[in-house]
């Protein structure tokens, strides 16, 4: 029997830790005697969002509490006013990093108080924007809120271009505000690289999970809320040999998948190609929109240069935006838009965020990777730009003109070759977020920047949000790091307040691929996993997640064993060249290094873990009991 194991973690879910953490809170707040001089006080209450505090106190009499939270100067207060009560429960939002922050608490009474909090400081984000263009006067208490897809994880950023909110875990891709005030952002767990987590989560502003939706295929990109609450989730079949091709309608209440849409059912996969096409990620979805007018889904697909327009009830092609070099003449003349007016017209490549107009318009950030349909005609990125873009359609005559555009007098100055948002505020005023800035020893790099060897100290990332209003610039915010998008928010939803009860994992990630056959002739060493790889499992509820080092091209397979019963899991540790890394966060340091999950469905009773690497295969020490 082996005395040693290999590393092993065992952690609860964040809802669940974070339910223990609010009861804890709880208990001492009702146990103790706490008032406005004397209020119980928790940074970060819910662990991710170390940005945030909990105060609570109790008052004789039923007020409302209003808060400050100091700015470093007075344009930079952020107030709120609660709903009167006797127990007040505050969610305090925009505290400074590495900084004594002064929050003042009023009460309609005219009592008030001033408490000081101190936070520590942020070591995976900027603290502070490299530039920044703005007033208080326009930004009032609004927030510039960014999601990772480099070096960095989520922030927020004020007027003067301070950090006054970030999350410590990887949520990435959109985040949006939901109704109710919460925010919609993608989980912080990896099921499959380079970028594929574990659902969409619900989220305070505080960091504190309301639900997790889990989907079988994993969720990537954006999402999109109905009027009736439910969510549309862009997603791929499960260990299909395709990605990035599906979107689901989630029901908000229970998780259940109501209705999928496959693009493969309504669009070649094999022509058209982008310069980053590849077989299995032919299409690339990066954005979704709901069009009640039209009753229509709009999707880009990167990989295909293309806007698509489908039906909701049906999934039936209504329209094609993009150059019609490439594509089938029967799909031109059906689905493809001709350009008119007098004015410039460009094409948009490898597009992101699409979304439809009140009127019918739509907006896209044309990012213009390769800007052509022909290898011949490829663009170097020093040469190219990006922009966002307005184009009028017209799908009664199959025309389209482009009425606004703004980033291509910018120049290469502004180029991404991925990732990036624009948004639509009203007609004029928009704002146009370049995410995906690289520059290669003072060059625009001509490889994703993600890819970029940072240890260099000359290459550098940036990322440049901008807002135009009636062709002005009136905001403008430079941050050096690649961010997915931008979105401005207030910190405080009308009527917030925070909810207290345990989150919800809702959904289901399914069952995990396995492989068939055994493979043959394999020693059976009894002996531990080698130092070499550096092996550890951490298990959660509903998963296990493997990691170790391989040398590459290495023959790999994780096994679960019990007596004659043997669940397989292969390792690939080829090298994989993501074509279209828009999410970069869970890239290991050590290229080497491999992660692999094992989802418990399907899998019953108490197994050992063994790893076959090459002919020989290893003991993990561990018994894993499900």
């Amino acid at each position: 029997m082996l005395q040693e194991t290999i590393k092993y973690e065992k952690i609860d879910h964040l809802v669940n830790r974070q339910y223990e953490q609010e009861q804890m809170m709880l208990k001492t707040f009702n146990e103790g005697h706490y008032t406005l001089e004397n209020p119980y006080v928790k940074v970060n209450p819910y662990f991710v969002s170390p940005l945030t505090a909990l105060v609570m106190f109790r008052t004789e009499e039923s007020v409302t509490a209003t808060i400050t939270v100091k700015g470093k100067e007075e344009a930079g207060n952020i107030t709120h006013t609660f709903k009167a009560g006797t127990e007040h429960k505050l969610p305090i939002l925009g505290l400074y990093p590495n900084y004594q922050n002064t929050v003042e608490i009023k009460l309609s009474n005219g009592e008030s108080t001033q408490i000081k909090l101190q936070t520590d400081e942020l070591n995976d984000m900027p603290h502070q924007a490299t530039y920044i263009k703005t007033t208080s006067e326009y930004m009032q208490d609004q927030i510039m809120f960014v999601t990772p897809s480099g070096d960095s994880l989520a922030g927020g950023y004020d007027y003067r271009g301070d950090c006054r909110w970030h999350l410590v875990e990887p949520f990435i891709f959109d985040m949006k505000r939901a109704k109710n005030g919460n925010i919609l952002i993608g989980s912080n767990r990896l099921m499959k690289v380079p970028y594929y987590t574990a659902g969409l989560c619900e989220m305070s502003l505080m960091g504190k999970v309301y639900t997790e939706y889990c989907i079988p295929g994993s969720y990537h990109h954006d999402q999109f809320e109905m009027e009736d609450g439910n969510l549309l989730i862009l997603t791929q079949e499960k260990d299909a040999k395709t990605s990035e091709d599906m979107c689901v309608l989630v029901d908000r209440n229970t998780g259940e998948i109501i209705k999928s849409w496959d693009y493969k059912k309504v669009l070649p996969q094999d022509v058209a190609k982008s310069g980053s096409w590849s077989e299995h990620d032919w299409f690339h979805n990066n954005a979704v929109w709901y069009d009640k007018r039209t009753n229509s889904l709009t999707l880009s697909g990167r990989h295909q240069d293309a806007v698509i327009n489908i039906d909701y009830e049906t999934g039936d092609l209504n329209w094609i935006i993009g150059d019609p070099e490439g594509w089938p003449q029967e799909m031109v003349e059906k689905y493809f838009f001709t350009p008119v007016g007098d004015g410039e017209f460009d094409w948009q490549y490898e597009q992101h965020a699409c979304m439809m107009l009140p009127d019918g318009d739509v907006m896209v950030f044309d990012n213009g990777h390769w800007r052509a349909k022909n290898k011949e005609n490829y663009v170097l990125n020093r040469d190219n730009f990006s922009r966002g873009v307005r184009y009028r359609i017209n799908t009664e005559d199959m025309t389209i003109e482009q009425v606004w555009q703004f980033g291509k007098e910018r120049a290469n100055h502004f180029y991404s070759s991925y990732i990036s948002n624009v948004e639509y505020y009203r007609d004029g005023y928009y704002l146009v977020h370049s995410g995906g800035i690289g520059y290669n020893h003072g060059v625009t790099c001509e490889e994703l920047p993600v890819y970029m060897d940072l240890s260099d100290p000359e290459n550098k990332l940036n990322s440049i949000t901008v807002e135009i209003m009636d062709g002005e610039v009136m905001f403008e915010m430079h941050l050096p790091s690649n961010y997915y998008r931008a979105e401005k928010m207030r910190f405080y939803h009308e009527g917030e307040n925070l909810t207290f009860g345990k989150g919800r994992v809702l959904g289901e990630i399914g069952k995990t691929e396995e492989f068939e056959t055994g493979i043959p002739g394999v020693e059976i060493t009894g002996e531990l996993i080698p130092a070499f790889h550096e092996a550890s499992v951490v298990e959660e509820e509903d998963r296990i997640v493997f990691e170790a080092k391989f040398k590459r091209g290495q023959l790999a397979m994780l096994q679960l064993e019990r007596g004659q019963e043997e669940h397989r899991y292969y390792i690939s540790t080829s090298a994989k060249p993501f074509l279209a890394m828009c999410v970069g966060t869970f890239q290991p340091k050590d290229d080497r290094t491999v992660t692999i999950n094992v989802n418990k469905e399907g899998l019953k009773g108490e197994f050992d873990l063994r790893l076959i690497v090459d002919d020989k295969k290893y003991e993990s020490g561990l018994k894993l009991k499900f």
